[in-house]
């Protein structure tokens, strides 16, 4: 007989359970301790649960494009805008098409919905053009006659440089001033809204004085030709009215990037200037990337744009034509959806690089930058509705799940009762850790991730409960099969255990393969139940490891389980158990002697 290996500690690795249960003691105290600490006690709902915002587009028709509005680019404009807004943060939102025309875009409440409603709303139709005149805008402003192009009356003196200047003496001029050197400060003719910024891009004052007042051009460049096109283009700069928001926002409006438009820029609240701008030269499919950021020099807030190899060749090509003319022909317009958001002046040919910087806050910056990343929609949308999604429904809808849940847990604690009496206590204890756990890594998923619990999400964590407590049956039924077979508990919770733990595994990893497939090949609702299937899988087998089974191990060391008792739920003779087969010597029956 071989004698027994020392130093091998019980099958399960659980010699010493007090240390697992710890481990998860510790686990569970961190995670509420920072539920509390962080604000967010309770999950974050979905639209269907809490309400929120719903937002309606109406996809527009295009001039010379009349097939544009296709299923292929809704879907695109889908895709589009659901990336925009999970930029933000926002998890859960509902981005699907209605018709052939329209988009609905559902966002949960406890989102910044202005901030949504402009991202989804902006179409990001972004072009870089050439300015050709600019003009402060108001109704007090005289209205330019005998040219179209008017220009401010700041222009650089003959034989100053354009790029020359000492840097010390221009640390001291006034913010809104040109810190590029002895060149003198352009007035109503410049926006400094923003400004691309590579080391050769310059801000301009954006306050017009009582001397800066528009006068007609006489430069040939910015005159316009007698060409019908021309001639409509000077009627439209002359009556354009920037304060008047209608005017604002039906500038340009319909028109080719190859056309030249008339167009409004604001550099500060109140104040609007309007330009006119030449055929767009670069456009936002040109931008590679594009993200907010702090420039070092400064303290303030840029949008960093990085081009493509073709948008930087096409890029230096205009600011090396444009750095060799006068202002305000020296100067670019970035123009998103028909508004100049920038105009700066070039005084040298970039290429992949620019910034955009001015009045931003971080914000801004960063909504800017997100639009700019993930390019603009390929059609033009009109916002028809919007409208706010009340939670009645919902509540009512939570309020019946959680009964239906409430129903199915008194059901499965009234069997674990009655079937496994003491059993049950543990398969309880284990259920409550599995709900805390739950429940506090949801409450964190909220602020963190975005992720917000809707309906089908409540219907995860219900059919959870039924996963878990059928980890704990498996393992019951096979101590009981080791207490049937004779064993006494010790032993039979050690050797059921491995054989337990395999099957747990198999279930749970079939459990959470189901999960992972359908979240990812599902959109919408549906992936909250995914999402909650497969974290409550992942948890369910934390708690049987970590938790179950050193607390069985735990119990079976004391006298009533240990003993058997009735309500013990490990009765060997309630299970049927038989006794130990034991092993007797044979005992010889005499016989009688053969006679001869």
């Amino acid at each position: 007989m071989a004698a027994p290996k020392k130093g091998r500690g019980p099958s399960g690795g659980h010699g010493r359970p007090g240390r697992a249960l710890a481990l998860i003691l510790i686990a569970m105290v961190a995670l509420a301790g920072g539920m509390f600490l962080s604000g967010h006690t309770t999950p974050r709902l979905g639209i269907d649960l809490a309400g929120g915002t719903s937002i309606t587009l109406e996809a527009q028709n295009q001039p010379g494009k009349p097939n544009a509005i296709n299923q292929t680019n809704m879907d695109t404009a889908v895709g589009i805008i659901e990336r925009r807004v999970n930029g933000l943060g926002v998890s859960e939102a509902e981005v699907q098409t209605q018709g052939s025309k329209n988009i609905i875009v559902n966002i949960p409440k406890g989102t910044n919905s202005k901030q949504a409603q402009e991202q989804v709303g902006t179409t990001a139709q972004l072009y870089f053009r050439p300015v050709l005149t600019v003009q402060a805008s108001g109704p007090a402003e005289p209205t330019p006659s005998g040219s179209a192009t008017p220009s401010g009356s700041a222009t650089p003196k003959p034989g100053e440089s354009a790029e020359g200047g000492d840097k010390a003496k221009d640390e001291d001029k006034p913010k809104g001033e040109e810190a590029t050197g002895s060149e003198a400060t352009p007035s109503a003719s410049a926006t400094t809204q923003g400004r691309a910024v590579t080391g050769a891009l310059t801000k301009d004052d954006p306050t017009p004085g009582a001397s800066d007042k528009p006068k007609p051009s006489d430069s040939p460049e910015a005159s316009p030709s007698a060409d019908p096109a021309t001639a409509k283009l000077q009627e439209e700069f002359a009556k354009l009215d920037c304060t008047d928001p209608k005017q604002r926002s039906e500038a340009g409006q319909n028109a080719k990037p190859t056309d030249s438009i008339v167009a409004c820029g604001s550099n500060v609240p109140g104040s609007y200037e309007k330009y006119v701008l030449g055929p767009a030269e670069v456009s936002g499919s040109d931008v590679d990337d594009a993200k907010g950021a702090i420039e070092q020099q400064t303290g303030e807030w840029i949008v960093s744009m990085e081009f493509t190899s073709a948008g930087a060749k096409k890029f230096q090509k205009i600011t090396g034509r444009l750095a060799q003319q006068q202002p305000p022909m020296n100067q670019f317009a970035i123009v998103l959806d028909g508004e100049v958001v920038s105009a700066p002046s070039v005084r040298t040919a970039l290429s992949k690089n620019a910034q955009i910087s001015g009045s931003f806050d971080q914000q801004s910056a960063e909504d800017l930058g997100n639009i700019l990343s993930y390019g603009a929609l390929p059609l033009t949308f009109e916002e028809v509705s919007v409208t706010t999604v009340t939670a009645a429904l919902g509540s009512e809808q939570l309020k019946g799940g959680l009964i239906a849940g409430a129903i199915g847990l008194a059901l499965v604690v009234i069997y674990l009762v009655v079937y496994y009496r003491g059993l049950a206590f543990i398969a309880l204890l284990s259920l409550l850790v599995s709900g805390v756990l739950t429940y506090t890594i949801m409450a964190l998923l909220g602020p963190a991730i975005g992720f917000a619990l809707n309906l089908p999400a409540v219907c995860g964590a219900i059919v959870a409960i039924g996963i878990t407590a059928d980890s704990f049956i498996v393992y019951f039924e096979r101590v009981r099969d080791e207490i049937r077979e004779g064993r006494t508990l010790r032993p039979a919770i050690e050797r059921a255990w491995p054989r337990a733990r395999r099957t747990i595994l198999v279930s749970d990893f079939v459990s959470f393969l189901a999960a992972a497939v359908l979240f990812i090949v599902t959109v919408g609702k549906v992936q909250g139940f995914a999402f909650t299937l497969g974290l409550t899988t992942l948890l369910d087998v934390v708690v049987v490891f970590l938790f179950t089974k050193p607390l069985m191990t735990l119990m079976g060391r004391t006298e009533f389980f240990s003993k058997g008792g009735p309500w013990s739920g490990l009765d060997p003779k309630r299970l049927g158990a038989q006794p130990p087969l034991r092993r007797s010597r044979r005992v010889n029956a005499p016989t009688e002697p053969k006679e001869a």
